[in-house]
């Protein structure tokens, strides 16, 4: 109908309110109208609260029978934390359910529309389809792939260099920069550095701006093939997970380490480093939906490697930091343009004095 797509919309900003808390869960909307009256709608707004579409109904009240409701996702119809949203939306007499994008979820995929359309009730698809399934890209990645989506973050100079030789990088972005990454923290289940990093820059790997309505502080995971990170990092000490993955080290760092409060795995790969993509298998059975990476280039260029980087999220200021100056990723020469690892540019947006640019890859 001409106005599904507007009212899909719609369920799609109230999903957005879910950006930084529905997590692990997706991040899902609902609007439920009567003709052209909306009567109902609600967000996902945490894990073990009810859904999108409980709330809607609730919000509508009597107005749910033979109402057409919007949402997202595929409606589930599983119990898990909660009842299923197909027997609620049943039990209201709804007479039409437009669905944006399906649920990946083994325990739903497909079986939700099935249960709306056994009950009788008329069933639409795939509107706004795309924007749907991408407020869910980790998500999605974690049910399909059965590992979180990675978007490596990097701040850069106009000839794309993180650091001064000396490993200097305080301040390469500008302050709207600094700000703007405070929310894709937010909404990113887990950070993740090497301990390259850790001891260079002892960063704090957390969520600063107290205005985003996150739930808790995204874990921080630490790359530590040799068990290297200081007892005393910074990071260990703050609210929320640390967990730390080596391949070998001295038991009693180890101790230590759990002592002041990281959680330490052994994930030793045939090179003697940590297996990256073991990791982000492990990851995934922790829940963690999109993991944002705030490392070096030796880590980075691993990643990048191994087939592990879905997106680059690049913050770009105006200055030259010359050829001496450290790179996004530390990678082998390549011998010809064939072995270029190619990325496709999704958005552009001017972030105070900074360019702020999303790369998916190829």
């Amino acid at each position: 109908m001409k106005n599904d797509s507007a009212l899909m919309a719609r369920a799609l900003r109230q999903a957005e309110q879910g950006l930084y808390s529905a997590q692990p869960n997706p991040r899902v909307g609902c609007v439920i109208t009567q003709g052209d009256k909306i009567v109902g709608e609600g967000f996902h707004v945490r894990t073990g609260g009810p859904h999108a579409e409980v709330l809607a109904l609730e919000n509508a009240g009597k107005n749910a029978r033979g109402a057409t409701v919007y949402v997202t996702l595929e409606p589930c119809c599983h119990s898990g934390r909660t009842p299923p949203c197909t027997d609620a939306l049943i039990a209201a007499g709804v007479a039409r359910v437009v669905v944006g994008s399906g649920d990946p979820n083994p325990a739903v995929a497909g079986g939700g529309l099935a249960r709306l359309r056994e009950a009788g009730i008329a069933v639409s698809t795939g509107v706004l389809e795309q924007p749907c399934a991408a407020l869910n890209a980790g998500f999605n990645s974690r049910m399909q792939r059965g590992r979180p989506l990675v978007r490596v973050k990097q701040a850069v100079s106009l000839d794309g260099r993180t650091a001064l030789a000396n490993g200097v990088s305080h301040w390469i972005s500008g302050e709207a920069s600094r700000a703007d990454v405070q929310r894709w923290r937010a909404r990113s289940s887990a950070i993740l550095t090497g301990v390259g990093t850790v001891l260079a820059d002892n960063p704090s790997l957390n969520v600063r701006d107290q205005s985003l309505s996150y739930v808790s502080q995204p874990q921080r995971i630490i790359v530590d093939s040799r068990l290297r990170t200081p007892a005393r990092a910074r990071t260990l000490s703050l609210e929320g997970v640390t967990r730390i993955f080596c391949a070998t080290g001295d038991a009693q760092h180890r101790q230590a380490l759990q002592a002041a409060g990281a959680e330490v795995e052994s994930l030793p790969g045939p090179d003697g480093r940590v297996d990256l993509a073991q990791l982000l298998s492990r990851l995934a059975e922790l829940q963690i939906n999109e993991l944002l990476v705030e490392a070096g280039p030796a880590l980075n260029g691993a990643l990048l490697q191994a087939g592990l980087v879905d997106e680059l999220l690049v913050y770009q200021a105006a200055h030259v930091l010359g050829s001496g100056a450290q790179g996004v990723f530390g990678l082998p020469n390549l011998q010809s343009m064939d072995e270029r690892y190619l990325f496709h540019l999704q958005d552009v947006r001017r972030v105070g004095d900074d360019l702020r640019l999303l790369y998916t890859r190829s």
